[in-house]
């Protein structure tokens, strides 16, 4: 938490004045039981009217500056408080776009999402209470406490003896509730990804007719959330009965000694007037104090989370050459690459070496969980491989910048992603200054210009997030225009028409032939044999090994998981029409 600290810097003048004029309001509070003493024994005792009216006008007085102080001292607490929340997620966002996917996974979306969101509101708001009241209260209750002494020393020592009693129930429950909110916090990251899961699973789950079993599991992580709430709630709760205990017992003591004194006119009653308002001002800071160190606590916590984040250095080093593209030569190679996920018992790829010459379409075939999609990530350097290298034109990814490496790459991943915009915008995500003609000419070639030429709107039309108002296919498609859009000389399609039938699938393909440069490299990801049958390299792969590598020809006669995969998709009778009419696919 206290390397959050430095995000408070730019408003470090904030942060000295609002205490200030906080310790300013708390100095006249401290005045007020003084002057009510000499109104009862001076004033009101003497029945001196003109000492009364000037003791309440000075009342009047310090209650206009006290109020004056803390609407100042509230400004500036505010405006520190939400700066430094602003700072704080403005950095976390960038840090979490700068981890790594291995990281990012390790993180899991949800908890990152609550520690930007959640996490950072209750710091912020930790923040704000301890600028307006970290100063003021103990102040009060210590500056309350020195001014009994003032006014009498044998009844000042009642409080003497409640201070210490009082931090160290406060100090003891402070210790307990840290952890505690600390692991309601995660059992929270728990819930919000059952939740999440449920929300983006709810037609599998109606599907399956397991809506009673998830409901059971959301009850059972739920039920869990709110007994670790019960708990630090029920710590927390001990700390407003515990110090009101304790100070109604010392004003107990103050009423029992003090009018016994009174009687025999060893102290005044203003001045027991006096004692009793300072005990009063030290329960209501009390109470203050109280809430102050539970919101503190849960601050603490959740800062400690945004911390975590804030302290992992990316597990990939940027590389500083610039990478440029090629006419000729080799776009892409593996050699011996080996790579495995964090936590994962065996290797996604293992010992894989090919190369992709400059103008070759290469198609990865295989069944799921393979290792496809994890080979094409390599090369836009998502993953670091664990052993071996990936080389773009020449040189290993881990060489390049990232920027300047994924400039050279056009990519239509597995899942679909669009973004809320219109669709001009999603599309201009591959080439910001790409004019209209081009956007439509991306269209045409992923066989989506007749659905948005449809639609009144064009270009503009508006896309939900994650593309909720499109079919599978439409967001397919247009996912293919976007990275067409970019025309980079590396191009990836990660199973990226698999929503599309049979007769788009081909006419796309048919398309992209005769649309893309000569020079571009092309990967084409698939589980349909037909999208590969003129790639100039087919990679076949099983359980992350490379186990066929040449064209549709040679490893339909020789390689055995490439046949399975083939004649499970095309009977016998049909391979004859196939080869006939294969002219036609890409």
């Amino acid at each position: 938490m206290t390397s959050l600290l430095k995000y408070m810097s730019v408003y470090l003048r904030e942060s000295i004045l609002a205490p200030s004029f906080k310790l300013l309001e708390a100095c006249f509070d401290l005045l007020v039981p003084l002057i009510v003493a000499s109104m009862i024994d001076s004033g009101v005792k003497l029945q001196d009217k003109t000492h009364v009216v000037l003791c309440g006008l000075s009342l009047v007085a310090l209650a206009g500056l006290g109020l004056c102080a803390a609407f100042t001292a509230q400004y500036f607490a505010a405006k520190a408080a939400v700066g430094f929340g602003s700072q704080l997620r403005r950095r976390l966002f960038r840090r979490v776009n700068e981890l790594s996917f291995s990281q990012l996974d390790a993180f899991g979306a949800d908890s990152l999402a609550a520690r930007m969101t959640n996490d950072a509101n209750q710091v912020q708001s930790g923040v704000n209470l301890v600028l307006r009241l970290f100063m003021r209260s103990p102040i009060i209750v210590f500056g309350a406490t020195i001014m009994a002494l003032c006014v009498d020393f044998r009844s000042g020592l009642v409080f003497l003896v409640a201070l210490p009693i009082l931090s160290l129930v406060v100090f003891g429950i402070m210790c307990g509730a840290i952890p505690a909110y600390g692991k309601c916090q995660r059992q929270l990251d728990k819930l919000a990804r059952a939740t999440r899961e449920n929300l983006y699973g709810a037609r599998v789950i109606r599907a399956f007719n397991l809506e009673d079993a998830e409901r059971r599991a959301f009850d059972e992580t739920n039920r869990a959330y709110a007994a670790l709430q019960r708990f630090a709630g029920g710590l927390s709760s001990l700390m407003n009965p515990s110090t009101y205990a304790i100070v109604n017992l010392a004003i107990v003591a103050l009423l029992w000694t003090g009018a016994a004194r009174v009687e025999v006119g060893d102290l005044s009653q203003g001045q027991t007037v006096a004692l009793l308002n300072y005990m009063a001002q030290i329960i209501v800071e009390l109470i203050k104090l109280a809430n102050l160190i539970i919101q503190t606590t849960k601050a603490i916590a959740c800062g400690n989370r945004i911390a975590e984040v804030l302290n992992t250095r990316p597990d990939m080093a940027e590389g500083d050459r610039e990478a440029r593209a090629r006419e000729s030569g080799v776009a892409v190679a593996f050699k011996n690459v080996t790579f495995r996920y964090a936590g994962a018992s065996a290797p996604a790829l293992e010992n894989v070496s090919f190369e992709a010459k400059v103008g070759e379409t290469i198609g990865i075939i295989g069944g799921s969980g393979s290792g496809k999609t994890t080979l094409v990530n390599l090369i836009a350097r998502f993953y670091d491989a664990s052993e071996g290298a990936v080389e773009v034109f020449g040189s290993d990814v881990r060489e390049y910048s990232t920027r300047s490496l994924r400039e050279l790459i056009a990519l239509a991943p597995q899942k679909a992603e669009l973004f809320k915009g219109t669709l001009g915008e999603n599309l201009r995500w591959g080439d910001p200054q790409a004019s209209d003609d081009a956007l439509w000419r991306a269209l045409e070639v992923a066989q989506a210009s007749e659905f948005v030429a449809a639609n009144a709107e064009g270009l503009d039309w508006s896309i939900e997030q994650n593309g909720r108002n499109l079919s599978g296919g439409q967001k397919q498609r247009l996912t293919i225009a976007r990275a067409l859009v970019r025309n980079a000389p590396i191009l990836i399609l990660d199973d990226s028409s698999s929503a599309l039938d049979f007769a788009t699938d081909a006419r796309l393909r048919a398309e992209l032939r005769q649309a893309l440069p000569e020079t571009t490299t092309t990967f084409i990801i698939t589980q349909r044999a037909s999208s590969i049958l003129h790639a100039d390299q087919i990679v076949a792969l099983d359980d992350g090994k490379l186990v066929g590598l040449g064209v549709h020809e040679d490893l339909l006669a020789s390689n055995k998981v490439y046949q399975e995969i083939f004649y499970s998709q095309f009977p016998s009778e049909d391979v004859e029409a196939l080869r006939l009419t294969k002219g036609a696919t890409l």
